[in-house]
């Protein structure tokens, strides 16, 4: 799927880290659930819908999560911002979800999005530049 998004849609926004599904810099929203792009055949989701950072935007507005990293700087050389928003948009939704995470402390009750459940949720995507506790400011922001 990555390489489809990259060379021949030219949706260059999403990167190849890795290219082994360990870091998240490709991370898509694959009919709203995020995955790792570049371990995801194309051909056997064909006619999903595929949902890449620049494509969260509603024409000039900015998704929420995306103003949020605006606002709390949540990147610097950029490189793994796409795969961060892309996942923090799914992780957000499994939250409302009410799914667990292994940080989740009371599986009885509403899943609450802490900082530990963020980073928990967060942990499959790496930032060179350790811009993490932005990162989890903004999506802390978004999350409330």
């Amino acid at each position: 799927l990555l390489d489809l998004l990259r060379e021949q849609l030219a949706l260059t926004g999403t990167k190849k880290g890795c290219d082994h599904g360990q870091c998240g810099s490709c991370t898509v929203l694959l009919e709203g659930r995020r995955v790792v792009s570049c371990l995801t055949f194309a051909v056997s989701h064909d006619g999903a819908e595929v949902t890449t950072a620049a494509g969260l935007a509603d024409g000039d507005r900015l998704h929420p999560v995306q103003q949020a990293f605006l606002d709390h700087d949540g990147f610097q050389c950029g490189f793994c911002t796409p795969g961060q928003i892309c996942s923090a948009v799914g992780m957000l939704d499994e939250l409302e979800q009410g799914w667990p995470s292994h940080a989740t402390a009371d599986l009885t009750g509403p899943v609450e999005p802490g900082r530990a459940e963020i980073r928990e949720r967060m942990s499959g995507n790496l930032c060179r530049c350790a811009a993490y506790t932005n990162i989890v400011d903004a999506i802390a922001q978004v999350a409330k």
